[in-house]
């Protein structure tokens, strides 16, 4: 408030136009670095609602569905997989082995005779 009148006695009444415009330019420039911070944020609150509001207005209300979990999903998948194979038919381990890769230097495999 003090600054508001020390620049209105700052201007005399031979400065001031027919409107008195150029004396409120200078105090509403003041008065919104001034108050700009308690300015600010309610009017952001203001057009962050009316943004979301319209977002789901545009959007529409959100279908409920059902969502597996991912494991569930996996398990699905895997049961689909196996579903035209048979599970009795297993290679055995020898076979297994063979397509393993051989060990460094062979130190970790008995040796063959």
């Amino acid at each position: 408030m003090r600054r508001m009148t020390y620049l209105l006695k700052c201007y005399s009444l031979r400065q001031l136009d027919v409107h008195g415009t150029s004396i409120m330019w200078p105090l509403v420039w003041m008065s919104m670095r001034t108050y700009a911070p308690y300015v600010t944020f309610p009017v952001a609150l203001v057009v962050g609602a009316v943004g979301y509001q319209l977002e789901w207005f545009i959007r529409g209300t959100p279908k409920p569905r059902e969502q597996k979990s991912i494991l569930e999903q996996r398990e699905e998948r895997k049961l689909e997989e196996q579903e035209g194979t048979d599970g009795t038919q297993v290679l055995s381990l020898k076979d297994k082995l063979e397509f393993a890769p051989r060990a460094a230097l062979n130190r970790n495999r008995p040796q063959e005779s």
